[in-house]
């Protein structure tokens, strides 16, 4: 029995990843003679889904409705197929005690279906190691300190979206890491950010990745440090002031390296089995691995999972991909047959518990579908998000921005875009011209889509720019992606790390960056306006391309901010436009600076005296009082007043 039981045990350690091995006629004898010796097996009175260390070992816990047995095997019982069965506990989930088990070792549990034998990793694995990807019994001891951070406001929030393998990389690696992430803090801080959102950082397969391939979704890669690494760099944003958000995929799972496909053996229809629906509805554009959200277990797996994130990473939002695919089969509204109300349902269940015990956590949802039911509150049976990447915003502008001819561009649309609101809540969209999304998958940074091959050129350069500071003009929550300070050219590639000689090269775009930033958050105390929810695009000239608009939040010197736009290829000179106070309003911004890049026009504007129309004049714009400006071509102009 010994050697049979040794032969097996080998098979385990070299067959861990080829779950087609045949085993029944080996197994069968193996069990048949192990049947004599085992004791039966008790559950765990610890709670908890996965592997729990405690005083005594460790718990296991897994769900495995169709499993017949479970067994956990690791090098703690000599990776034997038979020394640590689980307990059946009732509705599929299976537990025992492993007193040999302790944190570091790793395991898998070997299940067994109908003669078939299943080694699969734990799906609530906080770690995996090696080319078997095996789980590592892991607990969390991360000492926190004093660390009380509270992110600001939302009016206040400037996002700063980064890949973590191709944001800081190394002379001895080509992959970053969050090391270097932390090692770029300062810099961050400096621009004005208060907030990073980290692309997918749970393991998923091989190296590189955007990371919406998540394979083991409670474990944090190792390619880029692994779960305490990514501690160390939320407690030190944290103390550099700026908050730590992080995307997450629950749309679908995988589909590479996927331990949880047919986790324990069974499924209908050719489908994956218990994790996801094995009907129509498991299809999406990322894999045939839409969770099951009709399932108390899966909804409950979700759950922990996001859970994880606020509390044992401290993390301040999550943002949620492709939120459109979680409520309905085909990702878009206006196909009310293919809606999946369950998922639904568990966006709002999870947003109101979020709510109840951490306010103040932003939630945040890509749905790109302009639909203001996923900002309202579960109350009002919205999905209760707090904010969502808003497509009414980034479309129109980018189109604006890359259309080759002045007479194509569509002030009108730009306008409408940056007066847009979901429910009236200027702050429940985040407005960008670049993200990851946007810069890839056919499409390119907003400098090589204007000039393709010639990003370096001067209105390519003025136009990106033009875009930047309505993002950070307009109300929203404003996001820039990785790089766009210092005008990366080309397009995102997992595998191309970013290119930091041009943040030294493009050093004046920098500076225009923090500028902005510092308007934005009012940092110079003369721009409040821009923190408030009330705008007023008061004046659109779609024959001329140009539009102004008037920011406040309670009104006068010092918050009023008026914003002039120029999308046209000429020298607007002597522009007459409305003004909402009389005075002197000063220019604050102009982006056709020369500090900011030498090939610019460096065409000034003087700053603006506004007066009160003559008797029989109409009121220009609506506005009681009116100025004339200077305004380069594609530029921005910032007033305000004293």
């Amino acid at each position: 029995m010994v050697s049979t039981f040794r032969r097996l045990t080998d098979k385990i350690m070299a067959q861990q990843n080829d779950n087609s091995f045949n085993w029944r006629g080996f197994w069968d004898r193996a069990v048949y003679e192990a049947k004599r010796v085992l004791r039966p097996v008790q559950p765990t009175a610890v709670p908890g889904l996965g592997a729990i260390p405690h005083s005594d070992g460790t718990a296991f816990r897994v769900w495995a409705p169709h499993a017949d047995k479970v067994f956990v095997t690791g090098p703690f019982n000599e990776w034997s197929p038979w020394r640590a069965p689980l307990a059946a506990e009732g509705d599929g989930f299976w537990s025992a005690d492993a007193r040999q088990a302790s944190v570091g070792d790793t395991y898998k549990f070997l299940l067994h279906h109908q003669g078939e034998l299943l080694l699969r990793a734990d799906p609530y694995g906080r770690d995996v190691a090696g080319p078997q990807r095996n789980s590592v019994i892991s607990r969390d001891e991360f000492d926190w300190g004093d660390d009380a951070f509270q992110m600001t406001a939302v009016q206040d929030l400037v996002i700063y979206e980064l890949h973590v393998g191709t944001f800081a990389t190394n002379a001895e690696s080509q992959v970053g890491a969050f090391q270097g992430v932390i090692e770029r803090l300062p810099y961050l801080r400096d621009l004005g950010i208060n907030a990073i959102e980290l692309m997918p950082v749970m393991e998923f397969a091989g190296d590189y990745s955007w990371g919406y391939n998540p394979a083991h979704p409670f474990a944090i890669t190792r390619t880029y440090g692994g779960r305490v690494a990514l501690q160390q760099l939320v407690q030190a944003a944290h103390a550099h002031g700026i908050a730590v958000i992080v995307d997450v995929v629950y749309n679908h799972f995988g589909p590479q390296d996927l331990d949880l496909w047919r986790f324990d053996g069974w499924h209908e229809d050719g489908k994956g089995g218990i994790y996801f629906y094995n009907d129509w509805r498991s299809q999406t554009p990322w894999g045939d691995t839409r969770p099951d959200y009709g399932r108390a277990a899966v909804r409950q797996y979700i759950h922990d999972n996001v859970f994880m994130w606020l509390q044992e990473f401290r993390v301040d939002g999550l943002r949620w991909d492709a939120t459109n695919y979680i409520r309905n089969a085909h990702g878009h509204d206006g196909d009310r047959g293919a809606d999946i109300a369950e998922g639904w349902q568990l966006l709002q269940a999870i947003n109101a518990e979020v709510q109840a015990q951490f306010p103040g956590k932003l939630m945040i949802a890509e749905d790109l579908q302009k639909n203001p039911w996923l900002t309202k509150p579960v109350v009002e049976n919205g999905a209760g998000f707090a904010a969502q990447w808003d497509a009414a915003f980034v479309h129109p502008l980018r189109q604006a921005l890359i259309t080759p001819n002045d007479e194509g561009r569509d002030v009108t649309a730009v306008a409408a875009a940056l007066a847009f609101t979901y429910d009236q809540d200027p702050f429940a969209r985040v407005i960008y011209t670049e993200s990851h999304d946007e810069v890839a998958n056919g499409k390119a940074r907003v400098p090589e889509e204007i000039a393709p091959g010639q990003a370096d050129t001067v209105f390519a350069r003025k136009r990106a720019v033009l875009g930047a500071a309505l993002v950070f003009t307009t109300p929203g929550i404003p996001m820039i992606f990785q790089g766009q300070e210092f005008l990366e050219s080309g397009w995102f590639d997992d595998h191309v790390p970013l290119d930091w000689r041009k943040a030294e090269i493009n050093s004046g775009m920098r500076q225009l960056y923090r500028e902005l930033i510092t308007l934005r958050r009012n940092g110079f105390g003369y721009s409040r306006g821009l923190l408030g929810a009330h705008i007023n695009v008061y004046h659109v000239n779609n024959d001329d391309k140009l539009l102004a608009f008037h920011r406040w939040d309670n009104g006068g010197a010092g918050d009023d901010v008026v914003v002039i736009a120029n999308f046209a290829h000429r020298v607007i000179d002597g522009y007459v436009v409305g003004l909402p106070c009389p005075g002197i309003w000063r220019v604050r911004f102009n982006s056709d600076a020369r500090t900011y890049d030498a090939s610019f026009g460096g065409h000034g504007c003087p700053d603006v005296i506004a007066a009160a129309p003559r008797p029989g004049m109409l009121r220009l714009d609506e506005m009681p009082f009116f100025g004339n400006v200077t305004i380069a071509p594609y530029t921005v102009l910032v007033l305000s007043q004293d």
